[in-house]
């Protein structure tokens, strides 16, 4: 991968796991995952209650383990309404273990940046800030707050933890559910069942059209390259994005032990491209190593059972695949070596 994340990202191959060790040699400390080692700062700490093979669950504890390390533990985090707080922070509980405030559902772009305006009066050019939500508290709810933070160019990285619906109060379809998905709101029903082909949002390519200085998107499959993007954002000041794709066991009728799985699906199948832009421009890519076809991402989830069986829906898989094939030539994912620039 290009870029200065490059060195950090780079494949590491373990012989054995749970070790630090590669052909019998101590992988030097730069090269460890920040949860390989034992100063992380657990800043989301057991105890939470997601479910059984939640990826927002991983993808926080990450993105925020990163973040803090990145920062020397000089963190707060702003957090919207949504699984990720309703998990963390059952009244009078909480599993955060940094300065942590709860926003309203679609403000918490809004709600950094205020944090980030005050420490700027006080001086405090130390401490940073990240904004973090779901796709609903993102691309729906908090779409303007988000747009305004990017065109202000607030120095606020926010994260979004995409699983594709509101999952919190019972998997109703976001702007970020796929087409052809059952939800409580796009059920399994008529010639083309579940969410509707041609809505939605592109929310990273729409960071992209605001020119901020930072925005990637990354996937729970690939913990090390997330980790990566988190530190390289910190590194910069203004406005950055994060957009992680986190699979939902729940809401995605998928078994709680796929989720790693489905993960590195989206991307092999080239339904989730994986990226780093800066001001606009794409700088690098996670080039596809085993392409698929999109039927082995969709099949194990039983939001997508309706395209299967005896019936079936054969023309809306045809056209799912016709779209992760436009990302595969759009971002040139199958030419060249894993992470080239484009």
């Amino acid at each position: 991968m290009n870029g200065p994340a490059s060195d950090r990202s780079a494949p590491v191959k373990f012989y054995q796991t749970g070790t630090f060790t590669v052909g019998n040699r101590l992988l030097a400390p730069e090269q460890r995952s920040v949860q390989a080692s034992d100063t992380r700062s657990n800043s989301l700490n057991s105890g939470h209650r997601a479910c059984q093979g939640c990826g927002e669950a991983l993808g926080a504890r990450y993105a925020v383990d990163a973040a803090m390390r990145a920062t020397g533990g000089q963190l707060i985090a702003a957090n919207a309404t949504g699984c990720l707080e309703v998990f963390s922070t059952p009244y009078p509980e909480t599993s955060w273990q940094l300065p942590w405030i709860h926003s309203l559902f679609g403000n918490a772009a809004a709600v950094g940046t205020g944090i980030a305006a005050a420490l700027k009066v006080k001086g405090r050019t130390d401490v940073r800030v990240i904004a973090q939500g779901g796709d609903g508290g993102t691309t729906d709810i908090g779409f303007g707050c988000l747009s305004g933070m990017f065109e202000r160019n607030d120095d606020v990285l926010y994260i979004c933890y995409d699983n594709e619906a509101y999952m919190n109060t019972g998997v109703q379809r976001s702007s970020a559910t796929p087409p052809a998905a059952r939800t409580a709101t796009t059920m399994a029903v008529g010639d083309e069942p579940g969410a509707a082909f041609g809505r939605g949002k592109n929310l990273p390519m729409i960071a992209m059209a605001h020119e901020i200085p930072y925005v990637a998107t990354a996937t729970v499959a690939d913990l090390r390259d997330l980790e990566a993007k988190v530190e390289a954002a910190m590194q910069v000041r203004g406005a950055r994005y994060l957009h992680v794709l986190v699979p939902c066991p729940l809401g995605w009728g998928s078994a709680s032990h796929d989720t790693i799985r489905l993960a590195r699906l989206a991307r092999e199948t080239g339904i989730f491209v994986q990226f780093e832009a800066r001001h606009g421009e794409i700088t690098a890519v996670t080039r596809i190593r085993h392409r698929v076809p999109v039927e082995e991402y969709l099949r194990p989830q039983k939001r997508f059972a309706h395209l299967f069986g005896a019936a079936g829906h054969p023309d809306m898989l045809a056209r799912i695949q016709a779209q992760a094939d436009r990302n595969i030539r759009r971002f040139n994912l199958l030419e060249g070596g894993a992470g080239e620039t484009p």
